[in-house]
């Protein structure tokens, strides 16, 4: 094996200000980080105050609670509220729900903004790219109750998708009242709100590419095609990773405003998910402790989620979200 001085050295420096660094005090190294520690601390409150305090909630899971008598007050009852959860029928068909749309999103969504941005990376003018990105991003600032109502407008019963269909002789289809295409609608939806959205994360790591390894690739006869094969993507691929774990730690999770503003309009029986049963049962009925221990269970599952889609990242030869 060949050995190259200068990195040798420069290994060497760097373990040598490591160990530097480690002998300076440590009083010493926050007055001289003073201004970047400064800095942190907005966010740092942030995370206290509206996700690591709430956390305290979590012990209502084994509380009979009473809000008007508050966590001190309210009786011990243990396991009860997850032996209640686990005994409610309606809990194991609002995780049928959960699982079968959070799924089909991420096997239709996920994609989208990939090849989304890999679409206008290849855009050559750059005053059309910012045009195309402006186009793209501007669903994602529109509220869900008016998405809604345009979709509503377009596939409902009333919509412009009947009316069509009868016209050309077709029986009509109405979209957002028929319970067995209520998922691919929510996939539907996402995609047409969030894909532009979400292509800035990708257009930022397809910028960091080298430019040296694209040249030598054109130089080397390679088309779009195989360029995007073979640089593109393995050059995004540590992004794809993170944010696919991320989201896999979110299986449990689907957007509670989308699910609500359309849950009466195909009944509980196909819209009814983990959120809106915390919703139904822990707010407008009052059982806090059973809804606290969903809320307790989802926390659960989507940390082991992300642990085991992280192993397995590190078995195929990716970082993940860190390194053990």
């Amino acid at each position: 094996m060949t050995v190259v001085p200068g990195a040798v050295n420069a290994a060497r420096t760097a373990a040598m200000v490591r160990g530097m660094e480690r002998k300076i005090p440590l009083w010493t190294r926050v007055r001289r980080d003073k201004v970047l520690l400064a800095m942190i601390i907005p966010g740092f409150l942030y995370f206290a105050v509206f996700q690591w305090l709430p956390l305290l909630g979590n012990v209502i899971a084994f509380l009979d609670y009473q809000p008007y008598l508050g966590f001190v007050d309210s009786a011990w009852v243990g396991f009860a509220n997850f032996a209640e959860v686990f005994g409610d029928p309606t809990f194991y068909e609002a995780v049928s729900n959960t699982l079968v749309i959070t799924v089909l999103q991420l096997v239709l969504f996920f994609p989208v903004p990939i090849a989304l941005a890999l679409l206008i990376n290849s855009v050559m003018s750059t005053a059309l790219r910012r045009f195309v990105q402006s186009v793209v991003y501007l669903p994602h600032f529109i509220g869900w109750v008016l998405l809604v109502s345009i979709f509503t407008q377009l596939l409902g019963p009333l919509g412009v998708l009947p009316h069509v269909l009868q016209a050309l002789g077709l029986p009509a289809f109405s979209a957002t009242t028929t319970p067995e295409f209520f998922p691919f609608l929510m996939a539907i939806e996402t995609i047409w709100k969030d894909a532009g959205w979400g292509t800035i994360i990708f257009l930022a790591a397809l910028a960091n590419i080298n430019g040296e390894l694209l040249e030598a690739a054109a130089m080397d006869g390679a088309g779009k095609w195989r360029r995007t094969w073979h640089v593109y993507l393995p050059g995004i691929m540590p992004v794809i990773i993170l944010l696919l774990i991320l989201q896999v730690g979110q299986i449990l999770s689907v957007g509670f405003e989308q699910i609500i503003l359309q849950r009466d309009a195909v009944g509980p029986a196909a819209a009814e998910v983990l959120d809106t049963w915390v919703y139904y049962h822990g707010i407008q009925d009052g059982a806090w402790g059973p809804a606290a221990a969903v809320g307790l269970v989802k926390g659960f599952v989507g940390f082991a989620l992300v642990l085991g889609s992280n192993k397995l990242a590190h078995l195929v030869g990716q970082d993940g979200i860190y390194r053990a």
